[in-house]
């Protein structure tokens, strides 16, 4: 199956593709890396009247640290987040979630402000944004505005996003002495979506587990804070001998439905061993 007809434009200033953003309304939408987008062209799952070329923008490129936060532009690929020095210091969940991103060839293309628009429920990089407590820079051509990742997403595919915007860049706050982040997830193969993932970031009092922020992906129907189980494991000691502690929130958090190949109450059981491996984990990972 091919892509609907549509027309091609490929804007040279951030101004200018807000601009035909704003006028083609719903009819026209952006391509970045195109990894998500150009799929669900091939098979007629989006038919857009226009698509906005935005990887050559030079206002979406670039990191940056200051004032305990790193900026990353929002046509940040998935690779340069594993080669990047500071990310790898000041935000090391997005290493750890980049390397299970699809395969090489996804990694060289896919964009950090395509998955966060995407907002696919199982993708890394939106659990990792809310997790982290990332703030994204919207812009339009009524101007630019932030929206704390944890408000972004809404629902299935459903973000804050309105009519004519762009992600243009996406702030992360630096991890700081005493914290840990933790990743896992499981797939059925190396580079498939993943069925059950977490992202995790912690306060660490030697062996014991501070504040936490938990958010799940595979598994939730958004990106989002699982704040019962986020408040069960607050003060536990790692490691871990069982999950009796964070059972009951897991099911409080987390409401999978049944899938082809995959019940429930599975996802439901995947979700509580993999907590327990990313909890016990944190104590080897904190930042001195």
């Amino acid at each position: 199956m091919k892509a609907r007809n549509f027309r091609y434009i490929r804007p040279t200033s951030l101004d200018q593709a807000c601009c035909i953003l704003a006028e083609g309304g719903g009819d026209a939408v952006p391509l970045a890396g195109g990894q998500s987008l150009l799929a669900g062209l091939n098979m007629r799952l989006s038919a857009p009247k226009l698509l906005v070329d935005i990887g050559d923008l030079k206002e979406l490129t670039g990191q940056s640290y200051e004032d305990g936060a790193v900026r990353l532009g929002a046509l940040t690929r998935h690779a340069e987040l594993l080669g990047s020095q500071v990310i790898q210091k000041h935000v090391p969940l997005l290493v750890r979630a980049a390397a299970h991103i699809g395969h090489v060839a996804i990694r060289n293309r896919g964009t950090l402000g395509g998955s966060l628009a995407y907002a696919d429920p199982a993708a890394e990089l939106p659990a990792c944004a809310v997790a982290l407590g990332a703030t994204l820079a919207l812009s339009s051509v009524v101007g630019e505005r932030e929206v704390k990742a944890e408000d972004f997403f809404k629902g299935l595919f459903e973000t804050e996003l309105k009519p004519g915007e762009l992600i243009v860049a996406v702030k992360f706050p630096a991890i700081q002495p005493g914290m840990a982040v933790g990743f896992a997830e499981l797939s059925r193969r190396q580079g498939d979506f993943a069925l059950v993932g977490l992202a995790a970031l912690a306060t660490m009092r030697r062996d014991r587990i501070g504040t936490a922020r938990l958010a799940y992906f595979g598994c939730v129907d958004h990106a989002k804070v699982a704040r019962a189980v986020s408040a069960a494991v607050t003060g536990l000691a790692t490691p871990l001998p069982d999950t009796s502690a964070f059972e009951q929130a897991i099911r409080q958090d987390l409401t999978p439905e049944d899938a082809t190949g995959l019940r429930a109450d599975t996802k439901l059981h995947m979700a509580t061993v993999l907590t327990r491996r990313v909890l016990n984990s944190l104590s080897e990972k904190v930042t001195p």
